[in-house]
């Protein structure tokens, strides 16, 4: 649940700001929510009044970004952010260029299948096709990755840039699980191993029991501008993959990167 807002903070605020921080605030808020929310648990989360807290959910609601239950008064985001969200991803090449071969991906290895992009200083999966295990995989677009404990943060941190790299080596890196990479050395030979073998995974580094193979898809210029990935449980993708699941995974990015071209 966020955190409620300074009050020093927001005096501090450029004039006219605050009015539209605390609008987007109530937006994200209800889109982290599981189920419509009332007024009073809003603006208790936001540390703002019930009045100001309406007023913004009225307008919000005017065009179409909040939705009110007519029987409980209740509030949840509304429909148009998933118009808007799935109409800005469909501007990620990789995504448009991705999609026929996941679900080849999926149906010839029957693990869920990702791809994700770096999107400023976050790595985020931009699609999820569930796989035809009986295990289903609660990620879904949007979701945040760590770059060093997860398959696709380490095709990122392999491929992509160096600064970026150095920062997150260098930086905290979080234990997710008693198997997770935490110290820089052992990152970056982790690293070294990716680049040299063009795939990479993450054996029960960020759940228990769930390991993720993943490879990098470039552009005509040799740019990573995304990973996919197949993802499991250890007993259908185990720590040292099958071969024919490596030969899988690469392959298909090798032939997205193939199929990514300009778009004016």
């Amino acid at each position: 649940m966020p955190t409620k807002p300074d009050p020093d903070a927001a005096k501090a605020a450029p004039a006219g700001t605050s009015t539209l921080d605390l609008a987007l605030q109530a937006v994200e808020y209800l889109v982290q929510q599981s189920r419509p929310a009332a007024l009073a648990q809003i603006a208790g989360a936001l540390g703002a009044s019930k009045a100001t807290i309406y007023r913004h959910l009225v307008t919000l609601q005017r065009h179409g970004f909040v939705r009110q239950d007519a029987e409980t008064g209740r509030y949840e985001a509304g429909i148009k952010l998933m118009v808007l969200g799935e109409s800005l991803r469909q501007r990620f090449d990789i995504v448009s260029a991705a999609r026929e071969e996941l679900m080849t991906l999926r149906d010839r290895t029957g693990q869920a299948v990702t791809v994700c992009a770096a999107i400023d200083a976050e790595l985020i999966v931009l699609e999820l096709i569930q796989g035809r295990t009986l295990i289903e995989f609660a990620t879904r677009p949007g979701t945040r990755l760590a770059f060093h404990a997860s398959a696709h943060g380490k095709i990122w941190l392999a491929f992509g840039s160096q600064e970026r790299t150095a920062a997150i080596a260098n930086g905290e890196l979080k234990a997710w699980t008693p198997a997770t990479i935490v110290t820089r050395d052992a990152l970056l030979a982790d690293l070294d191993a990716v680049r040299e073998r063009g795939w990479a995974t993450a054996p029960d580094e960020v759940i228990t029991g769930v390991n993720t193979l993943a490879a990098p898809v470039f552009d005509h210029r040799q740019i990573l501008v995304g990973s996919i990935a197949i993802v499991g449980a250890t007993q259908f993708i185990p720590p040292v993959p099958d071969p024919e699941q490596i030969r899988e995974v690469v392959g298909s990015a090798a032939r997205i990167s193939r199929g990514l071209t300009w778009k004016d």
